[in-house]
């Protein structure tokens, strides 16, 4: 189930990649190199930290193969209208919630704490959009004032952490934990719900 889960979250994110890259008008290397960063770069990180492997994307080698042909195919579709960018949210918050819960499950699997596990979620969910956005020129989203975006991550493992505890089937923990991560992120965005910022007092 939860290579299944890797699967449509690689799909998620890479199409996310896809659109973020067609914004900023790069040409087709451009276009694959997000997708593959976005899709695949926080797992990498994930998997390198916990010392597996092979990489997942190398064991998987048709993951990468799948990102370029959607980069490929998005070529030959129309350029989003403006009033459409909104969209680009939703792959984005599907491909955090999957990417998040794999990535804890996979931490547990290794034996590291609840927390640890937590951190391992947010860095599977969170650091490819980090890095894509670097290459598009962007300021990472979780490092600036933004709605909330690796909060929604943490506490989401958490929640699935909570099902896992209470003996739920993992299909019903999986699900629930990748539903308040979807829903918490589009919730933020919908009514711009940030962390409070920290700024320095001023004074002599």
């Amino acid at each position: 189930m939860i290579v299944i889960i890797e699967f449509v979250a690689v799909l998620a994110s890479g199409i996310y990649g896809i659109l973020l890259a067609r914004r900023a008008n790069m040409d087709f290397l451009g276009v694959f190199t997000l997708a593959f960063v976005t899709a695949l770069g926080g797992g990498t990180l994930r998997d390198v930290m916990l010392d597996r492997y092979p990489l997942f994307w190398i064991e998987h080698a048709h993951y990468p193969v799948i990102l370029f042909c959607l980069a490929l195919v998005s070529f030959f579709v129309p350029r989003i209208p403006e009033k459409f960018k909104q969209l680009l949210n939703l792959p984005d918050a599907i491909g955090l919630g999957l990417f998040s819960i794999v990535g804890a499950q996979y931490a547990l699997e290794a034996e590291t704490s609840w927390f640890v596990a937590a951190i391992f979620g947010v860095i599977t969910g969170c650091f490819g959009g980090v890095i894509s956005e670097i290459i598009a020129n962007k300021v990472p989203t979780i490092f600036r004032s933004a709605p909330l975006y690796a909060t929604c991550s943490f506490f989401g493992c958490w929640v699935y952490f909570a099902c896992l505890g209470l003996n739920a089937i993992p299909a019903l923990a999986i699900a629930t934990g990748v539903t308040f991560i979807v829903v918490t992120r589009m919730a933020a965005l919908y009514f711009d719900i940030r962390l409070p910022e920290q700024s320095e007092e001023s004074g002599s």
